[in-house]
């Protein structure tokens, strides 16, 4: 590989994530963003195509900076420390490709990533779910359409895209358990409670289609270019409006999404004495850390234990 050029590297970089790894195209195409922008950067004063050899502590140093200093837009908005995160996160597993290869470069792990904040969830307690559900209109097929999808996000922890894509094939209603496709292709065990198993057979029983999505789009202005009945299910941003508008309905001032209900669902099982191993594998985390974002709600009980024993051993 003496003679490769890095151009072409991060494109078998990018096919090797594909494939050998198993990345979304989702996840492939970010990977392509931030790799092409680092190369544009780096080698805007090289008068020769760079060299995987050619990228240094020097370079690292100038690229950080470059994407400190880089405006989004013309009002001087600058990259957030998490997004400069994801740029960083791309190149070291580009040199980790490189280095597996035996291709001289920098060494991966000389890329520390910035200092981030962590995020702050936001999540509903159960009162406030509840509040939502009980403005829906269960005399409709929309409402019993809305009263599912809610109660599916809460019971079964889904990502938006997972809960779109699925099939009323896909659902068992009897064993309240299904497989769901997500992030990386990987697939993980959906459990859900009764109510949600309900509401779902109440949905589907005023269904008069024979379409295969679990959850339609009821609009009458639906184009029908395609034949598989795609055109009718619902989207990620229909979802939202859906979420949306009960939030408001219920009087609940918390900006909430269909994430937030995924939150909810990890909050829900720690307070009730979940173990963080069990929550990850249930929302299919790759990495433990992702899933210690809840462990805030942890505080209480920390709290009521050390009133408990502290107080009494001293």
């Amino acid at each position: 590989m003496k003679d490769a050029y890095v151009i072409d590297l991060i494109q078998e970089f990018l096919q090797h994530i594909e494939i050998e790894m198993g990345r979304s195209l989702n996840t492939v195409r970010n990977y392509e963003l931030y790799l092409t922008r680092f190369y544009e950067i780096c080698s805007e004063n090289l008068d020769h195509e760079m060299r995987p050899s050619e990228i240094d502590e020097e370079m690292l140093r100038k690229y950080r900076l470059k994407l400190n200093r880089y405006e989004t837009d013309e009002h001087g908005s600058r990259l957030t420390a998490t997004t400069q995160s994801y740029y960083l996160i791309a190149l070291r597993g580009f040199l980790k490709y490189l280095a597996r290869r035996g291709i001289k470069s920098l060494d991966p792990s000389l890329v520390d990533l910035p200092k981030t904040h962590r995020p702050q969830v936001t999540f509903l307690h159960y009162d406030e779910i509840q509040a939502m559900l009980d403005e829906i209109d269960l005399d409709t097929e929309t409402g019993l359409r809305d009263r599912a999808i809610i109660e599916l996000l809460f019971s079964g922890g889904l990502r938006v895209s997972e809960l779109c894509q699925l099939n009323r094939s896909d659902i068992n209603l009897e064993r309240k358990e299904f497989v769901v496709r997500g992030k990386g292709s990987k697939d993980r065990p959906i459990f859900i409670d009764d109510s949600a198993a309900e509401r779902i057979r109440d949905y589907l029983a005023v269904r008069h289609d024979s379409l295969p999505a679990l959850f339609l789009n009821n609009s009458r202005n639906t184009g029908e270019a395609e034949t598989n009945g795609d055109y009718r299910r619902l989207t990620p941003r229909s979802i939202e409006r859906i979420i949306s508008k009960y939030t408001r309905a219920a009087g609940i001032t918390k900006h909430v999404t269909p994430h937030t209900l995924r939150h909810s669902f990890a909050t829900d099982l720690l307070m009730n004495g979940a173990d963080i191993r069990s929550v990850q594998a249930m929302l299919g985390h790759s990495n433990i850390s992702t899933t210690q974002i809840y462990t805030h709600v942890t505080d209480p009980h920390l709290k009521d234990i050390h009133e408990k024993f502290h107080t009494e051993t001293n």
